[in-house]
């Protein structure tokens, strides 16, 4: 197969699809039939209608998704075996803040495994071209990047997750002593809750808003409270809608349990800077013995040094 053929057979091949794909935007001729404009409202009682519903238009897109589903499938549910951690994944979506679901976001490692694979073989091409790098450094290199793009986007979930938990404890103080405030004047948890809500612009009022809007759906305010601190599992939060739930139940003046809590919340959030400047102690050494230390050492001996040289 000489060159010239070889090249022309895949750049046929993307120009009857091309072809193919500009044929199937032209829009069809007359009104659709009436079977296929109500099939869509029927397919919970008819199969007919069903199937009807389900055909795909013939372009070559949707005939290359329907094709490679399947298998995008198949190695969504394999990674899910092979890494597990399913709950735990959908637990830091939620956390982050994130509305993709589970499966989605395994798809979205799987081309991020893609991409570094391909990376990593560009690398080894690389090595093999600069270096007399052997065949196992270079499948061991591609591996390694491979793994690395498999594995980037749950490092990255669990950081944004720890980032968003970290703004509503920060943000707890605040908005409990705006509750606080809110039942102060007279307003009901409910009218308060809700002013949270339309009011601030954190995270945590986010959260509130969803609380909110499952109350005006019929949900309790028990259960949309409780499934708002499962969800988001932040100790500080949870302990404080306890607190909440039982002053309700027992009567309890709601303004003083908040009051509580936010100084708690204040509390807590200064004793987790104290431990956070302990942890990076050392790290703020660094500066200071490899940066500003060398530097008043030069400044100190430089002058020294030069009156010598020019004074003999």
């Amino acid at each position: 197969m000489s060159a010239a053929l070889a090249a022309a057979v895949p750049l046929g091949i993307l120009l009857g699809l091309g072809l193919w794909s500009l044929l199937a935007l032209v829009p069809r001729i007359g009104a659709p039939r009436l079977a296929a404009r109500i099939a869509p409202y029927l397919v919970d009682v008819s199969p007919a209608a069903h199937e009807l519903a389900a055909r795909r238009p013939s372009e070559p897109a949707t005939l290359l998704v329907g094709m490679f589903v399947p298998v995008v499938w198949r190695l969504r549910l394999a990674l899910s075996r092979v890494l597990g951690g399913d709950a735990t994944i959908a637990a830091r979506l939620r956390q982050a803040g994130s509305v993709i679901t589970v499966e989605r976001f395994r798809s979205r490692q799987l081309l991020w495994a893609a991409g570094g694979a391909v990376l990593g073989v560009l690398v080894a091409a690389l090595m093999a071209r600069v270096s007399a790098a052997g065949l196992p450094l270079q499948l061991a290199t591609a591996v390694i990047v491979a793994a690395i793009g498999l594995l980037a986007p749950e490092q990255l979930l669990a950081r944004a997750a720890r980032a968003r938990l970290a703004r509503i404890s920060v943000e707890l103080p605040t908005v409990l002593e705006f509750l606080t405030l809110s039942l102060s004047a007279g307003e009901g948890i409910l009218d308060a809750l809700k002013r949270v809500a339309r009011t601030g612009n954190g995270e945590l009022s986010r959260e509130l808003g969803r609380v909110v809007s499952e109350l005006n759906s019929g949900v309790p305010l028990v259960d949309a409270l409780n499934r708002c601190a499962a969800m988001i599992a932040l100790p500080n939060l949870t302990r404080t809608i306890d607190q909440l739930l039982g002053a309700l139940e027992r009567g309890t003046p709601l303004v003083e349990v908040l009051r509580a809590q936010a100084q708690d919340a204040r509390e807590e959030t200064k004793r987790a800077l104290l431990a956070a400047a302990g942890r990076k102690e050392v790290a703020m050494l660094v500066p200071l013995v490899f940066l500003i230390l060398p530097v008043t050492i030069v400044f100190a001996i430089f002058p020294g040094i030069l009156v010598l040289q020019f004074g003999f």
